[in-house]
């Protein structure tokens, strides 16, 4: 039987809206329900186990408050610092955005030079590392912070000359290091896709961890065995200010960011 429970998702902020974007797309007859935790935005300079507990509180709000049948982690600190343990304690299924894109990554290399940018927090945790290595794949992969590239997709600035330049300096391991295959391993990054791209050339294959991520819930759904017809709701809910929330969110997803509930943490 179909399952007309909403598909919910959170990220400290905006850039798992390009996830959102991705499922959106993709799977166009699922309701969504997004949490962008902006009030206590970034979680990367915060202690792991803080939060830790920020992403067992926020996946049982969208469990309880609305009704969940899938959780989506899209935030790759939040992933890497409580992924496993959200798994074993939810009863529906819990999914991240790491290892859909590392078995995209490992797919799609020919020379088995890899590569896989984010931010600071997000690469010194290891997350990525062992997702590659757990693959068993023989490639030899190169991991670099991108520091800067956040704040340039959140003003705007995409495709300026001073994210070009940023660009050039913080991709120049990867070129060294002559990958084939790049992930970007940070929900932000897609809004830096083109610059990200001229800076590699056209021979370097680019792996979105949104779009990766909205192939594997169409998987674990089993999309279009059983077809709904209750039609697409979604819910934006966000812990800060509501309408900065709705200004960068139509940046990052689309006119769909219309309407944005607040939510105060007790």
């Amino acid at each position: 039987m179909s399952d007309d429970r909403p598909i919910g998702m959170f990220d400290s902020g905006f850039g798992g809206l390009t996830v959102a974007r991705a499922v959106i797309d993709l799977l166009p007859d699922e309701d969504l329900v997004y949490l962008g935790d902006s009030g206590r935005y970034p979680f990367g300079p915060r202690p792991r186990d803080e939060v830790r507990g920020f992403a067992h509180q926020i996946t049982r709000f969208l469990v309880e408050q609305h009704d969940v049948k899938m959780v989506i982690v899209a935030c790759n600190t939040a992933e890497a610092a409580a992924f496993h343990e959200l798994r074993a304690a939810t009863d529906v299924p819990v999914l991240g955005v790491i290892d859909p894109g590392v078995r995209a990554l490992v797919a799609a290399t020919t020379s088995g030079r890899v590569g896989v940018i984010g931010t600071v927090g997000t690469i010194s945790s290891g997350a990525y590392q062992r997702a590659v290595e757990a693959t068993g794949a023989p490639v030899k992969l190169t991991c670099a912070a991108c520091p800067g590239f956040v704040e340039f997709v959140e003003r705007g600035e995409t495709e300026t000359d001073q994210v070009h330049v940023l660009a050039e300096r913080l991709l120049a391991p990867m070129r060294e290091e002559q990958v084939d295959t790049l992930v970007l391993g940070c929900t932000h990054y897609p809004l830096l896709a083109r610059t990200i791209g001229d800076v590699m050339g056209p021979e370097v294959v680019l792996v979105s961890s949104a779009d990766e991520t909205a192939f594997e819930v169409r998987a674990q759904l089993g999309v279009g065995e059983t077809p709904r017809t209750s039609g697409r709701r979604t819910v934006f809910v966000t812990s800060g200010d509501v309408a900065m929330f709705r200004a960068l969110g139509g940046r990052f997803l689309g006119p769909e960011v219309d309407v944005v509930e607040p939510w105060a943490w007790s």
